[in-house]
């Protein structure tokens, strides 16, 4: 059988236990859908999946701010990352928000033609960029916990999706179909509708903390800063002169996508794991199979090869967080897409 899944071999849902489990259930009761890709892919790595799933739950599903706006925002961030997983399901949970026209002008590579709506649209592509994306920011203050940790999660599942997951969201890339994505997002739309409890995911973490200041006093911040803890630990998995590389490489990234002519990631040869995580945080679209090969050992597993992608793409995160509330001047870009 066709398998979504590059790279890994994650087990069935079916055989998930425990907090695996539970999140498989919450994701079908406030998301849709039982078993979404990206949290399946995370399994392989059981400790990372509740806390990836609590910051979106907790942001997109749950947090402050209107679910349409965020979905908008999802989508930028989406774009900018270049996940086509993502864009295309987005565009299908617009359907979902009963918000038809919208989800098919994005479809079709058109701006929103609600003025606030291209507002969080043009902010959410510019947060890829660190400091370009600061305040004022194209929502209320009250609403920042929803919107900021909407991106921050997406920032995250962008780069584990593009590292470990196909492109096609559905079977034979149906989506790219207005019908079938339009019916798709409608099937979705009573649990899409439906308000969402804030801070049902927490249960499923373990002292998570309070979380960073833009979110304090909402359960988007204990739910950062489990992700933070969880990804930040897959450091392990490379020495410590493989962990000052990536360290010095995403402080100095501008946010711009490495030419499709030139490979500037570490030798695969050479430091194999290096490459890796820099591919996970900076272009995870171009992994291939003898990058993971390269690394490959006997006690490299599938769960070290997710806690390695989801260390390079939490490092990512963390210089977009750091860009998106720290004062500073906005950097010059360079755009080499």
């Amino acid at each position: 059988m066709p398998t979504p899944f590059r790279h890994t071999e994650p087990l069935p849902p079916r055989a998930a236990t425990g907090r695996v489990a539970e999140v498989y259930a919450q994701a079908a009761r406030d998301f849709g859908i039982p078993e979404p890709a990206p949290f399946v892919v995370l399994s392989s790595a059981p400790a990372l999946v509740a806390p990836a799933w609590a910051l979106m739950r907790e942001s997109l599903i749950a947090g402050p701010g209107d679910r349409t706006g965020k979905e908008v925002a999802a989508f930028g961030v989406s774009q900018a990352n270049k996940c086509r997983f993502c864009v295309d399901a987005h565009v299908m949970l617009l359907h979902a928000t009963g918000d038809h026209a919208l989800a098919e002008r994005l479809a079709r590579g058109l701006e929103p033609a609600d003025e606030r709506h291209a507002r969080v649209l043009d902010w959410a592509r510019r947060t890829r960029v660190p400091g370009a994306a600061r305040e004022p920011f194209p929502f209320p203050p009250e609403e920042a916990a929803g919107y900021l940790g909407t991106v921050l999660a997406f920032h995250f599942i962008n780069r584990v999706v593009s590292s470990l997951v196909t492109e096609r969201l559905l079977p034979a890339d149906a989506q790219r179909l207005r019908p079938v994505r339009s019916l798709a997002g409608r099937s979705l739309s009573r649990t899409v509708r439906r308000p969402a409890v804030p801070g049902a995911s927490l249960s499923l973490l373990d002292d998570p903390g309070r979380g960073p200041a833009w979110a304090a006093g909402t359960p988007v911040g204990p739910a950062y800063a489990a992700l933070s803890a969880t990804a930040t630990a897959g450091a392990g998995v490379l020495d410590a002169s493989d962990q000052d590389l990536v360290r010095t490489t995403l402080r100095d990234w501008d946010g711009s996508h490495p030419a499709p002519t030139a490979d500037p990631f570490p030798d695969r040869a050479e430091r194999p794991g290096a490459r890796l995580a820099l591919m996970a945080a900076l272009a995870p679209y171009r992994i291939t199979d003898a990058d993971v090969a390269a690394w490959r050992r006997p006690e490299h597993t599938d769960h070290g090869l997710v806690h390695l992608v989801a260390y390079g793409a939490f490092a990512a995160v963390d210089r977009v967080e750091t860009g998106l509330t720290a004062p500073g001047t906005r950097p010059s870009v360079r755009e080499t897409r």
